[in-house]
C-alpha cells in the first residue's frame, strides 16, 4: 500500500509526547513490511537543520484566490528504515519559538496552522504524484484531511481509491476553533453540520470522526471508554454513531530506543540475566541528582504535569509519603501551579525528592532505568508508553486501572503469578497513598518476590510488528469501504 501518514510531530525530528514516538515507529515498521510510506509534518524552525533540508516540490493552497498560500516541501528521513518525511515549509505558521504555544498558552491561530497542514499534505501528495491508498491522520491536528478529501478531491480520479483512517491518541484534545480560521479552504469553510460544528465554531476531531472511513484509538480499553458519556470527552454520541468503524490497537514499543541492554543513555546496561546491575544505575541517578546514594526505594515519574496524568491525585499525598524512607524523582513541565507545588515539595525534602521542570530525553531514560517503581496515576490514559518502557526496564509501574494502562499492566495483587505492576481504581488521593505504602512494604519485606515480578515485567513485550499487523488489517478494511464521498 501507499500510505500518507500525517502527524504534528515525529520522534527524531521533534517531540513533545507519545504521538511523536508512534509517528516514527509505526511508519518504520510499515516500511519494513514492504509498504510505501510518506510522513508529513510541519517544517518547524525548531527542527534542527530544517531549512537546510532539500526542497523536493512546491505547492499552493487557495490557488487562484486573492490570497494564495505558497509552500515548499522539504525532504528528510527518519529511523534505520529511512522513512521519507515531507516537511511543509510555510514560515508564517511554523517559524515559531515553540510547536503549539508559548508560556503554557496555545497559539491563537493553531486552527489555521493545522488546517493548513492537512490541506498541504493532500496537495503535496497530488503534486508529487504519490497516490495514497490510505491517508492516516493522527489526532485533531490532521483531522480535517478526510473532510478535505471528500469536498475538494471527491471528483479527482487521482484520489478515487484513497481511503482514510484517523487515530485518536488523546480524545480530550479536539481542536475547537472559530470557522474563520479555515477561511482559506473554501471547499469546506461553507459546510455546516451540527454534529461537528456549533454556531461559529468547528471541532476538528469531530470532523475526522465523522468523515474518516475507519477510526481507531491506541488501546481497546480506551476505545470502550470513548463510547461512554463518562469517558467520551463530550464526544460519546459521535463515537457511538461510528462504533462499527471504531477499534483499539495497543501501541508498540520501539525497543531499539527503549532497551536497557543497549540504551545509549545509560552508563550501566543490563538485561533479564544481569538485572542485579540495575541498582548501579540507581546509584548513578542518585549521584547525578544530588540525592543520598542508598537502597531506599526510588519512585520515578516522567510526565506532563496535568490533571490527566494524575498529578492532582499525587500532590495532596506526596508530603505524607515522603515522610517514609523513600525517594521520589519527577521530571516534567505543564501546569504552572503544579510546577510550583512540586518545586516547594522538593525544597522541603531535599534528601528525598528531586523535581526537574523540563523534558530531557537522556534523563527520562535514566529515570526509567534507575527507579524501582514508576508512577502513572492517570485520570485517563489512551495508551501510555512510559508504563511499557518501565516494564522493559524492570521498573514496576504503579498505575490507575484506565484505558491502555489496564490493557498493558497486570496487577500483582489481582494475579500473583503473572503480575508485573500495581494498580488502583478510584481516582482518589487516599487510595493512591495506600497503594504507594503497600509497594513500599513489599519492597522492604520481600526482595525475592520483587525480583520475580521484575522478571515478569521484562518478559512483557509490546512489539510494533504485532500492532502493525492490526493496522494493516484496518487499512484493508478501509479499502473495502464504498466511495461515499
Amino acid at each position: 500500500m501507499n500510505i500518507l501518514f500525517i502527524s504534528s510531530e515525529i520522534a527524531g525530528l521533534i517531540k513533545t509526547g507519545g504521538l511523536a514516538d508512534v509517528a516514527k515507529a509505526l511508519p518504520c515498521q510499515l516500511k519494513q513490511n514492504g509498504h510505501q510510506v510518506r510522513l508529513v509534518m510541519p517544517c518547524y524552525s525548531l527542527v534542527k537543520g530544517a531549512f537546510d533540508f532539500p526542497i523536493i516540490g512546491t505547492g499552493c493552497i487557495n490557488e487562484g484566490s486573492s490570497e494564495p498560500m505558497e509552500y515548499a516541501v522539504r525532504q528528510t528521513f527518519v529511523g534505520d528504515e529511512k522513512v521519507e518525511v515531507w516537511l511543509i515549509d510555510y514560515r508564517r505558521y511554523y517559524e515559531r519559538t515553540s510547536i503549539y504555544g508559548d508560556n503554557n498558552q496555545a497559539y491563537g491561530d493553531n486552527g489555521e496552522r493545522y488546517a493548513f497542514l492537512a490541506a498541504a499534505a493532500l496537495d503535496a501528495a497530488y503534486r508529487l504524484e504519490f497516490q495514497p491508498d490510505i491517508v492516516h491522520c493522527n489526532d485533531w491536528h490532521a483531522a480535517l484531511a478526510p473532510m478535505i478529501l471528500r469536498f475538494k478531491y471527491g471528483s479527482n480520479p487521482f484520489f478515487d481509491k484513497t481511503r482514510s483512517l484517523i487515530t485518536i491518541h488523546n480524545g480530550a484534545f479536539q481542536g475547537v476553533f472559530d470557522r474563520h480560521q479555515i477561511r482559506f479552504l473554501p471547499e469546506i469553510a461553507s459546510y455546516y453540520n451540527d454534529m461537528i460544528m456549533q454556531g461559529s465554531y468547528i471541532n476538528f476531531l469531530k470532523c475526522g470522526v465523522f468523515f474518516a472511513d475507519k477510526i481507531n484509538t491506541v488501546s481497546p480499553g480506551y476505545a470502550a471508554e470513548l463510547i461512554t458519556y463518562l469517558g467520551g470527552h463530550g464526544m460519546a454520541k459521535n463515537f457511538q454513531d461510528r462504533a462499527q468503524d471504531l477499534c483499539g490497537i495497543i501501541n508498540g514499543c520501539d525497543y531499539s530506543d527503549w532497551d536497557p541492554a543497549t540504551d545509549k543513555h545509560l552508563k550501566i546496561n543490563y538485561d533479564i540475566n544481569t538485572m542485579e546491575e540495575k541498582v548501579l544505575g540507581k546509584y548513578l541517578l542518585q549521584r547525578k541528582l544530588g540525592l543520598p546514594m542508598g537502597d531506599d526505594p526510588l519512585y520515578g515519574m516522567v510526565a506532563r504535569l496535568t490533571d490527566q496524568k494524575g498529578v492532582g491525585l499525587l500532590i495532596p499525598i506526596l508530603d505524607r509519603f515522603l515522610q517514609h524512607k523513600v525517594q521520589v524523582v519527577i521530571e516534567g513541565t505543564g501546569d504552572p501551579n503544579f510546577e510550583r507545588q512540586m518545586a516547594e515539595l522538593a525544597a522541603r525534602y531535599p534528601e528525598k525528592m528531586r523535581f526537574e521542570p523540563k523534558y530531557d530525553n537522556a534523563l527520562a531514560h535514566q529515570i526509567e532505568a534507575g527507579s524501582d517503581f514508576f508512577l502513572m496515576p492517570s485520570i485517563f490514559e489512551p495508551c501510555g508508553l512510559n508504563q511499557i518502557y518501565s516494564l522493559a526496564y524492570a521498573t514496576l509501574p504503579i498505575v490507575r486501572a484506565v484505558g491502555g494502562l489496564k490493557d498493558t499492566v497486570t496487577d500483582y495483587d489481582a494475579n500473583h503469578e503473572q503480575g508485573n505492576g500495581f494498580m488502583f481504581y478510584d481516582p482518589n488521593p487516599e487510595e493512591l497513598l495506600s497503594l504507594l505504602r503497600r509497594t513500599l512494604i513489599f519492597y522492604l519485606e520481600d526482595p525475592a518476590e520483587m525480583r520475580r515480578i521484575k522478571q515478569n515485567a521484562m518478559r512483557t513485550r509490546f512489539e510494533w510488528k504485532d500492532s502493525c499487523k492490526l493496522y494493516e488489517d484496518l487499512y484493508a478494511q478501509a479499502l473495502t469501504k464504498p466511495k461515499w464521498w
